[in-house]
């Protein structure tokens, strides 16, 4: 772990520790608690587990079982671009699979995992709300809808070009200044 990233790591730890004095040191505040950790970090850190383990009175093998029993809680940060494959059943019959196994193949990731560069991760959602769509992959909070294999690599080639862009811009504009 790069030292900027120990360094984010404990500035969440720290700011669990503060929000945990809203709860009480009961095993009942579990979910909640980790519902809070979710949703102000888009991720429960695997070393806050013990920390909430250790406020509510339990094992960390125990806030993990309860951690892993629920799908809404994941356990890496989602890169700037998280993209998510709709796997319900219109997408999966119209081959979702196959968009998924693509978006993993390109960005050299998992289901579940984000990239070395932080850019991209990559989740399995049930259902967007958008069948009429199948097979539809969010990207950001864009929906792509008909996707097709071959458009995986087009979108992801995108937002490296916008990336690209945006380098380029900024250089030229600290060589003005």
């Amino acid at each position: 772990m790069i030292n900027s990233e120990k360094e984010e790591l404990q500035e969440i730890l720290d700011n669990i520790k503060t929000e945990l004095s809203q709860f009480k040191k009961e095993r009942s505040e579990l979910i909640p608690i980790l519902q809070m950790i979710q949703e102000t970090f888009q991720y429960v850190p695997p070393e806050a587990l013990t920390l909430v383990a250790s406020y509510v009175g339990i094992s960390p093998a125990e806030v993990y079982g309860v951690a892993t029993f629920y799908n809404q809680f994941r356990f890496h940060p989602p890169g700037k671009h998280p993209v998510k494959v709709c796997l319900g059943t219109a997408c999966h019959v119209k081959g979702g699979d196959i968009i998924l196994e693509n978006f993993e193949r390109k960005l050299e990731i998992a289901e579940g995992e984000t990239t070395a560069d932080k850019e991209f991760s990559i989740e399995r959602v049930a259902c967007v709300g958008c069948c009429a769509l199948a097979p539809v992959a969010l990207l950001g909070e864009t929906v792509h809808g008909n996707m097709a294999p071959s458009k995986v690599e087009g979108l992801i080639l995108r937002i490296e070009l916008e990336k690209d862009i945006a380098r380029r811009e900024k250089e030229k504009q600290n060589q003005d200044a």
